[in-house]
Parts: structure tokens; sequence; C-alpha cells
């Protein structure tokens, strides 16, 4: 059909017709809400380089995930700031460490809220890397016992899902098996299969206190140029025993987000990264955007790539925009 016949824009007339036809619908129960845990009570310290997030200790945690449930938000995903560090993130393991209390405190008082927990080191080693070092070199096979162990720690405590963040290769094999062997062959293992090494994580490590003192993370995240070695670190997280794979960031990557569903049909995760909730939230303070259409804009576009749900710090306030 040609014009005349054919007018794209008649159903694009009124809100009502544009919502009929409407391809790609954001929902709260799509999204994941990252937290930030520390040591203490009543803590609520506000993390600068990202507006309205704070550090909060448990029972404020607590607090949040009401919150989290009474709108709908799928779930929540926890970091860890631990009361001491040291070169192998022995906290990090501990059964009474801060993500294992917090997920006992959660699944006291929120019950049927999804509570995944982050399975790396850096933010439990004195040195900020994600794994063990050895002759100045982050060590792959001596780390996977210690992200096994991480991961069952969180299991025992009651954690819906486990999520290595790490880039370790073979963590998901060895976290699966560990978990296996524990007696929870039933929790699921959310891999950040495709984790890049971005300029994008800097607001993140000031909110998770976690940055390297030395070094960089480019030798085990993955170069941002490169395409096709997502496809296969995907591909062999899944052979691992991944049932959930991610891309991080979203928005940079949404080439490799869409190739991902499509070639593996997997569920697929997203996260809107600490930098890019940051740019928004600077450029809509400075009358440069509009913040409500621009968030939504933004996860829609995430989703619409092939996210089944995304992790952003955007979740409480896009699932309000999404109730109003």
């Amino acid at each position: 059909m040609t014009f005349p016949a054919s007018r794209m824009r008649r159903l694009r007339r009124t809100p009502r017709l544009r919502a009929l036809v409407r391809e790609t619908r954001l929902d709260p129960s799509r999204f994941i809400l990252p937290l930030f845990v520390r040591p203490g009570s009543g803590e609520r310290r506000e993390i600068g380089a990202m507006p309205g997030n704070f550090q909060l200790s448990i029972d404020e945690i607590v607090k949040e995930a009401a919150d989290c449930q009474r709108l709908g938000i799928g779930g929540v995903i926890l970091f860890g700031i631990p009361e001491r560090k040291d070169g192998r993130g022995s906290t990090g393991t501990d059964p009474e460490g801060i993500i294992p209390r917090t997920v006992r405190a959660l699944k006291e008082t929120s019950s049927d809220l999804l509570v995944i927990t982050d399975v790396c080191l850096c933010e439990y080693t004195d040195h900020g890397h994600c794994g063990v070092i050895e002759n100045q070199e982050v060590a792959n096979d001596p780390s996977l016992d210690l992200l096994a162990e991480m991961a069952v720690a969180h299991a025992r405590a009651g954690a819906d899902v486990v999520a290595p963040s790490d880039m370790m290769d073979g963590r998901v094999r060895a976290i699966r098996q560990a978990l296996d062997a524990a007696g929870f062959p039933s929790t699921p293992i959310l891999s950040y299969a495709a984790k890049y090494a971005s300029a994008f994580y800097g607001p993140f490590r000031e909110a998770a206190e976690s940055a390297p003192k030395f070094g960089d993370r480019r030798a085990y995240q993955m170069d941002p140029g490169n395409h096709d070695e997502a496809m296969r670190e995907i591909a062999l997280d899944i052979e691992e025993g991944a049932d959930i794979v991610m891309v991080k960031p979203a928005l940079p990557y949404l080439d490799v987000l869409r190739a991902a569903k499509e070639r593996f049909g997997m569920p697929t995760a997203a996260y809107q990264v600490s930098g890019e909730f940051s740019m928004i939230v600077a450029a809509a303070e400075r009358g440069w955007i509009d913040r409500r259409l621009v968030v939504l804009e933004s996860l829609t576009s995430i989703h619409r790539a092939g996210a089944d749900f995304i992790l952003t710090y955007f979740a409480r306030e896009a699932a309000k925009y999404l109730g109003a």
C-alpha cells in the first residue's frame, strides 16, 4: 500500500490510539532496585554522585523494601559495605556478614519481595579488586572458591537469586556446583555475563566504596569495543549453568543486549548503571531535559532492546510515574 491509502500517522493521532498499538510497555514488576547496605542503625548516608540514593543500615533497608513492595517493584539487589576489609575479602564469605544479615531481615519482614545478592569480592577487599591478588594481578582460579563460598552464604540466608558480577572465568560453574553441593539446587544464578570495563561506573564506586587501589579492571572486565566476545562470554555462562544473563551497562550496549536476546533466547537483564542515572539527574537539575520523560524513555529503550527486567536506580521513581 502506498500514500495516501497507507498513512502511518492515523494511529498516532490521540493518546488512546497510541496506547492501543504500543509495542513495548513498562511495568514496575520489571524493575530491580539496587540498594547499598552499611553497618549501624538508623544510617542514611546520601551518595554525593547519586542524588536520592543512600548507604543504608539494615533497619533502613527494611523500610526501603516495604516501599518497593507497595509500589509493585520486582525486587532489590543488595551490595554490602562491610565493617572491615582484607586482601581476600573474608567478610564477604562470612555467614554473619552484612549481606546475609540483611537478607534474613528482609525475609522476616518482606517475604514476598525478590531479593538478589551481588556476588563479588571488590566491596570486601582492601585493594578494591574483584578477586584475590597474586603477583600484583587478579588471580582467577584462587578467587573461584571464595566467590562460591559467598554465594552459598547468601543462599543459606534466604537469597532468592545470586548474581556474580566479578567476571572471573569459570565462576558460574564454581557457584552452581557449590550451591548444588550445599543443598541449594533451586537457587538461580543471574550472571553478569557481558560486563564491560565502562567509564559509566564511577558513581557506583563511591556508593559501594569499591574503587580499586591500584590499576583498573580492564584485565577481567570486557573491552567496550567488543561485541562478538560478549556472545562468547554469554554462551560460556549459559553452558556453566546461568539461569539469567545480563548486559552491563545498558544504554551504551543496546546492540549487545538485542543480539544476546535474539541469539540465546534466555531470560535477559540489563543494568542501567550509576553513570547513566547520574547523567540524567544532572541534566534534569539544569533544566536541559524533562526528567520524567527521559527516565521513562530510557527504560523503554532498554526493555525494547531485549531486557526482560532492568536493574535501575530509577525503579521507585519510574514505578510512581507509571502508577500516576
